[in-house]
């Protein structure tokens, strides 16, 4: 039997300032969204755009460099794992998230964070790559 991959590959725009929560010994999440549009062609022939909303999910390292350097309207490339999770609302209803568990993150604003990627010069681009690997995230 042949292994499958659970593997996500966006570019698009972060919709809201990431969101970065600390938890105990400096440990750290950042979530935060991102819009993919593409365009459409209509019956009739026009074009429309069509955007979707995807969640993401960074810890540790990753989410410090996404906290200094990530904000609304950052033009990103990310890579990653799609989860899928439920919970119980206040209400008594039970609701479902899927989230991107991001892997890599490469920014496209031409910005170079210092000190904190290798910068990919080639492409002007810095990836990010997460320290979090499936067996140690804290949920």
């Amino acid at each position: 039997m042949t292994n499958l991959v659970n593997s996500v590959r966006l570019i698009g725009n972060v919709g809201r300032t990431p969101e970065v929560k600390e938890f105990g010994a400096g440990r750290k999440k950042a979530s935060m969204s991102l819009a993919t549009s593409e365009k459409r062609r209509q019956e009739n022939g026009e074009y429309t755009t069509h955007t979707e909303w995807h969640n993401l999910i960074c810890w540790g390292k990753q989410a410090e460099v996404v906290e200094r350097f990530v904000k609304k309207g950052s033009r990103l490339v990310i890579e990653g794992k799609l989860t899928h999770r439920d919970y119980t609302a206040s209400n008594g209803q039970k609701r479902y998230i899927t989230e991107i568990l991001v892997q890599e993150i490469t920014f496209f604003d031409g910005r170079k964070p210092e000190g904190e990627a290798t910068v990919n010069a080639e492409a002007n681009t810095t990836p990010a790559k997460s320290d979090e690997t499936e067996n140690n995230l804290p949920f």
